[in-house]
C-alpha cells in the first residue's frame, strides 16, 4: 500500500528501473524543465504589461484586467479537459501538437488588431499551457521509481523558475521593443521547443494507455478524487500553499511602488530572481522523498512557510526581511508542491495526467484565491493585513498536516476499464 510517508515504488510501470535510466538523460531532465518553465510563462507575461495593452488597443479599466483572469480561466479549462488526455494518447504527440497550436495562439495575441481578438487570444495561450503540466506527468513516467523524486522535483523548478521570471522578462522585453515583442519571443521560443521535443522525446514510453473514452476519462478524473485519500489530502495542501503563494506575489508590488522605496517596474519584477533562489534550493525535496522522508519533508516546509511571514512582515523597514522572506516561502512552497506531484503519480502511474491536472485544478483555486483576498485586503487593510493572511493559510496547511501526519492511505484497487466512470 502507499503511505505518505513511504509511497509505493516498485515497478509498476512495465519495465526496469535500468531501461527507465538509459531512456531518461540528465540533458533530457533539463529539456523538460526548460520547456515547462517556457510554457507556463506565457500564463504570467501578460501581469506587467496590462497598462501599455490597454493604451495601445483603447480598453477599459474593466477590460483590461479581464486579460489576466480569462488567461487564468482557460489554463483551469485546460488542466480538466485536455491534461487528462496524456492517459489515452501518444503523449510526444500531444506535448507537440500542444505547443504548435500555442504558437498560433501566441501569434495571435502579437498582432491583435482589436481587444476581441487580445482576448480571444489570451484565452487560448491559457488553455494550451497546460502542456507543462503534460510534460510534468510524461516526465514522472519515464523517470525511474528510484529517481523520481529527483526528476519530478528537478522538473518543478522549471516551473517555478518560469512563473517567477516571467514577469520580469517581459517587463524589460516590453521596455526595449514594445509589449506584442514579448508574445513575439514566446512563439518564437515555442516553436523551436516543439522542433526540439518532437526530434527527441521517446517515440514510447510512460505508462500504457487507458482504453476509456473522452466522456469516462473526465468523469475518472473527478472519480479519483472520490477514492484516493492521499490525493485529497495533497490536493488540498497544494491550494493552501499555492493561496499563501499567491498572497505574496500578487500583492507585494503595492507597497513596493509606495513610500519609502518607490521601486519602479523592473526593479519590482527583479524580485523574481531572489525567487528562483528559493526554487532551486528546493530541488533537495525530490531527494528526501526518494529516500522515503515526504512526511517529514511536507512538515517541515510548511512551518517554514508560515515563518516566511514573519520577516516579510518587517519589509517596510528592511528589504533584507523581504529577501530574507521571499527564499524561505518559495523554498517551502516548491518543496511541498514537488513532495505532493512525487506522491500522487505514484498512486497509480497509468492515469498520471488524470492525477497531475486534477490535483493542479486545486492549485489554480488556490492561486486565484490568494490573489482576490490579498489585493483586496491590501486597500482596506494595508501589508500587515495582507501578512495575516499569508500567515493564515500557511498556518492551516501546517495544522492540516498535523492532524493527518498519522493517516498511511493507500490507493484502491484500480479499475482500467469503464468501471473507471
Amino acid at each position: 500500500m502507499a503511505t505518505d510517508g513511504d509511497a509505493v515504488t516498485q515497478g509498476t510501470e512495465g519495465r526496469s528501473e535500468e531501461g527507465a535510466a538509459d531512456a531518461f538523460s540528465p540533458g533530457l531532465v533539463i529539456l523538460f524543465a526548460v520547456a515547462c518553465g517556457a510554457a507556463v510563462a506565457n500564463v504570467y507575461f501578460s501581469q506587467p504589461l496590462l497598462v501599455t495593452m490597454g493604451h495601445d488597443l483603447a480598453m477599459s479599466p474593466a477590460l483590461v484586467g479581464s486579460v489576466v483572469t480569462l488567461t487564468h480561466v482557460g489554463y483551469g479549462l485546460g488542466l480538466f479537459f485536455l491534461v487528462p488526455l496524456g492517459d489515452v494518447t501518444d503523449r510526444r504527440r500531444l506535448i507537440v501538437a500542444q505547443l504548435l497550436l500555442l504558437v498560433v495562439a501566441l501569434a495571435a495575441v502579437a498582432a491583435a488588431p482589436t481587444a476581441a481578438v487580445l482576448l480571444a487570444g489570451m484565452a487560448a495561450t491559457g488553455l494550451l499551457a497546460v502542456v507543462t503540466q503534460t510534460l510534468v506527468a510524461f516526465a514522472a513516467s519515464l523517470a525511474p521509481p528510484a529517481r523520481r523524486g529527483r526528476v519530478v522535483g528537478l522538473v518543478t523548478s522549471g516551473v517555478v523558475i518560469g512563473i517567477l521570471l516571467a514577469r520580469t522578462a517581459s517587463g524589460l522585453m516590453a521596455d526595449l521593443a514594445g509589449w506584442r515583442s514579448v508574445y513575439v519571443t514566446s512563439a518564437s521560443l515555442t516553436a523551436l521547443l516543439a522542433l526540439v521535443l518532437y526530434r527527441v522525446l521517446p517515440r514510447h514510453g510512460g505508462a500504457p494507455p487507458t482504453t476509456l473514452r473522452y466522456g469516462q476519462l473526465l468523469r475518472s478524473t473527478i472519480t479519483l478524487f472520490a477514492r484516493e485519500r492521499l490525493l485529497r489530502l495533497r490536493a488540498l495542501f497544494g491550494l493552501l500553499i499555492f493561496a499563501s503563494f499567491s498572497t505574496l506575489w500578487s500583492s507585494v508590488a503595492l507597497p513596493l511602488s509606495e513610500a519609502p522605496y518607490f521601486l519602479s517596474h523592473s526593479a519590482i519584477g527583479a524580485l523574481g530572481l531572489i525567487g528562483v533562489a528559493g526554487a532551486l534550493a528546493a530541488t533537495v525535496a525530490g531527494r528526501l522523498n526518494d529516500r522515503g522522508l515526504s512526511r517529514w519533508t511536507t512538515g517541515i516546509a510548511l512551518a517554514l512557510l508560515a515563518g516566511s511571514w514573519l520577516p516579510l512582515a518587517f519589509m517596510r523597514s528592511s528589504l533584507w526581511a523581504l529577501v530574507v522572506g521571499v527564499i524561505l516561502l518559495d523554498l517551502a512552497v516548491q518543496a511541498v508542491h514537488v513532495t505532493n506531484q512525487t506522491l500522487i503519480y505514484t498512486l497509480r502511474p497509468e492515469a498520471g495526467s488524470r492525477l497531475i491536472g486534477g490535483y493542479m485544478v486545486f492549485y489554480s483555486i488556490g492561486s486565484a484565491t490568494g490573489a482576490i483576498a490579498a489585493t483586496s485586503l491590501y486597500t482596506v487593510a494595508g501589508w500587515g493585513a495582507v501578512c495575516a493572511l499569508g500567515a493564515a493559510f500557511s498556518c492551516l496547511g501546517l495544522l492540516l498536516w498535523a492532524c493527518t501526519a498519522h493517516i498511511t492511505p493507500g490507493p484502491v484497487a484500480y479499475v482500467a476499464s469503464g468501471g473507471e466512470d
